[in-house]
């Protein structure tokens, strides 16, 4: 399956994200004015209104006339234009009409849905990365907000994503899937888990389906990813290999069974079964499965 025939969120090229714009902190500030801002609130949501195949941005120079030091440069776009997410607390007075990520992630056009996670996952590392780790000074934001710099020890703090794998793993004639116990009655998914350190992704894969089913993999290929801002994950796709062999829950899941594509196509359809929702790469993954069957 191409990448063009992906429907999965985030998958927009987005913004040009400029990276030769961010050391030029006064250039940024001149293009403030004209420039397009995200502002999102503690919780993550967009403040805004208007239709949703309507750019929800409003104009820099509606905001401030000012850069705000807690302005985060995202790139430009196709007009050479500026964008930046902005905190709604740093301008209390901005509309407080809102929509979260997932909702955007189905309901905006990809370009938009795709500068929101950019923005989500930038304010929620900024909020949270305050103080250095190494000294405990506060932080100063460089490079239009892409970088923290510690004055007291000169330690420089970057943007984290935390890789996850993402696997649908199949026997030939059935794929595996698995559900927690704080998820809706019956709602499923394939097998998720995130990477641990000095482990590759292949590792990770057979690692985690190991101990959330007891399954054993012989192979693992790369299919496709998915930034996961919800905060700030990478989900990394693969197709997986088993032999037959029994399944059983491990620690993180209520329970793990293998299902026939007829059996997956018949309890989805009666409303029996809830799959992961089309904005996930987990839905993806599960529906290029079924498609080759």
């Amino acid at each position: 399956m191409t990448q063009a025939q992906r429907r999965y969120a985030f998958q927009h090229g987005g913004l040009d994200r400029a990276d030769e714009w961010r050391g030029d902190a006064a250039a940024l500030a001149g293009r403030w004015a004209n420039a397009r801002v995200l502002v999102l609130d503690a919780d993550g949501q967009a403040h805004g209104s208007g239709d949703p195949e309507v750019l929800r941005f409003p104009v820099g120079a509606d905001l401030s006339t000012d850069l705000p030091a807690e302005a985060v440069f995202l790139g430009k776009g196709d007009d050479g234009g500026a964008w930046f997410a902005l905190p709604a607390l740093a301008r209390p007075e901005v509309p407080v009409e809102a929509i979260d990520l997932r909702t955007a992630a189905t309901t905006w056009p990809a370009f938009e849905a795709s500068v929101f996670a950019q923005a989500r996952a930038l304010l929620h590392w900024r909020e949270r990365n305050r103080f250095c780790g190494g000294c405990g000074a506060a932080l100063e934001a460089r490079r239009g907000g892409h970088m923290l710099f510690c004055p007291g020890c000169a330690i420089e703090h970057y943007p984290r994503t935390d890789p996850a794998i993402i696997v649908a793993v199949s026997d030939g004639e059935r794929l595996l899937l698995g559900r927690q116990a704080s998820w809706p009655e019956g709602r499923w998914s394939v097998l998720a888990g995130f990477l641990e350190p000095g482990e590759s992704l292949e590792q990770a894969v057979a690692r985690e389906v190991l101990e959330e089913a007891g399954v054993r993999i012989r192979a693992a290929h790369y299919a496709a990813s998915q930034p996961w801002p919800f905060p700030s994950a990478l989900m990394v796709g693969f197709r997986a290999d088993a032999d037959p062999q029994a399944a059983r829950a491990g620690d993180e899941l209520e329970a793990a069974k293998w299902f026939s594509a007829p059996e997956l196509r018949e309890l989805t359809a009666s409303g029996a079964m809830q799959i992961s929702p089309r904005l996930s790469i987990s839905r993806w993954l599960i529906d290029d499965w079924l498609s080759d069957r």
